[in-house]
């Protein structure tokens, strides 16, 4: 496989990589469209539960209208986790529909950390769009997230089988890694050095969860037994971590054009992401000098103020490092480990292709 290390903005594996041999079989679009046509529907009826103001807060944070309350066609985000929840009930032999409150309840958890994240961060853009808080304010991005953590296991539990309360106690446990992962995230900010197993661990709470979440929560629901679920979550908890991954390098290196973010956007928030990590765990003559620039911005009281050059040296000391190199393999690592989990599941082949392109859709995206 070529080199990864191109200028920002590119993909991060190759156009001709091996994963392209399941994508140009398997319509990922179409999986995708699907996720969101079968979802989005039963989501905007739970979001229109909201008391007002929450209701048309969150409906903004999704997309559905603009800052001025009028309607918008904004992009709602990959849906990736709907997408994979459906798949998760077809493997199972369930129809894709028994997946859907789990899909819609997975989103919603996934979109309650977004505004949560985005305010602790202090994102001002998300999805080419102003962030609610910068909208709406801080107090109604906290609400609403709240509001929508809420929704997510009324969307289950309203159904009330004993495969409900199974998929809730799932996603509980998913959420409260999520959390633990943010909590990681944003205490790592403040500390010199971060170990590459911590780095891991934190983004295997933060993203893993959730998405291995979503990868069994329909098997769950379309009445699947906890082996099967328990190897999907496997599928989905490895297809996190190459997830999170693809997502580090794209907060250095990625277009924001296609990002929707800043550039240079982790370096701006001193995020301890997988690349800056490996890259000081590396060391050699660019790994020291990273670690000194990085110490120094840690203590310095114009960072905020810094040039898109100093930005843009520290990305390439991390390049040359070789942190960038390390976390592309990385991902594909995950993926490799994802795949693998799906051959320990009978399940149509179709299906089997069709979770292993949406894997190999993760490793590949630009945003």
């Amino acid at each position: 496989m070529s080199s990864t290390t191109g200028t920002r903005g590119e993909s991060v594996t190759p156009a001709n990589s091996a994963f392209d041999t399941v994508a140009d079989t398997t319509d990922v679009t179409a999986l995708l469209e699907r996720g969101r046509a079968l979802s989005t529907p039963v989501l905007r009826a739970a979001v229109d539960r909201l008391a007002p103001p929450m209701d048309t807060v969150a409906a903004y944070h999704f997309g559905w209208i603009d800052a001025q309350g009028q309607p918008a066609d904004g992009d709602g985000g990959k849906a990736v986790r709907p997408a994979l929840a459906l798949l998760s009930a077809e493997a199972a032999g369930a129809a894709a529909e028994a997946g859907v409150p789990g899909a819609v309840a997975v989103e919603l958890v996934h979109n309650f950390s977004l505004l949560h994240d985005d305010l602790m961060d202090g994102d001002e853009q998300r999805r080419h769009r102003d962030t609610v808080w910068k909208v709406h304010g801080p107090a109604q991005a906290i609400l609403v997230g709240d509001a929508l953590f809420a929704l997510a296991n009324e969307v289950l539990l309203e159904l009330g089988t004993v495969e409900a309360g199974r998929a809730t106690r799932r996603l509980t446990a998913a959420s409260r890694k999520l959390i633990d992962g943010q909590a990681q995230d944003i205490s790592y900010e403040h500390r010199e050095r971060v170990t590459v197993e911590e780095c891991l661990e934190m983004e295997g709470n933060k993203t893993g969860a959730l998405l291995a979440c979503a990868c069994s929560i329909g098997a769950v629901l379309g009445g699947a037994d906890d082996r099967t679920a328990d190897t999907l979550e496997a599928y989905g908890y490895h297809l996190g971590l190459a997830f999170q991954a693809v997502d580090d390098l794209l907060g250095i290196w990625g277009d924001p054009e296609s990002t929707g973010k800043q550039t240079w956007s982790d370096l701006r928030q001193r995020k301890k992401s997988l690349p800056v990590v490996a890259a000081l765990a590396a060391g050699g003559p660019a790994s020291g000098r990273l670690g000194e620039l990085l110490a120094a911005d840690a203590k310095s009281s114009d960072f905020d103020s810094f040039s898109e050059e100093e930005f843009a040296a520290r990305a390439a000391l991390i390049e040359e490092a070789g942190g960038r190199e390390w976390t592309a393999q990385e991902a594909r690592r995950q993926h490799a480990v994802a795949i693998e989990a799906l051959h320990r599941v009978d399940m149509p082949q179709t299906v089997r292709a069709q979770l292993t392109a949406l894997a190999d859709f993760v490793v590949v995206r630009k945003r």
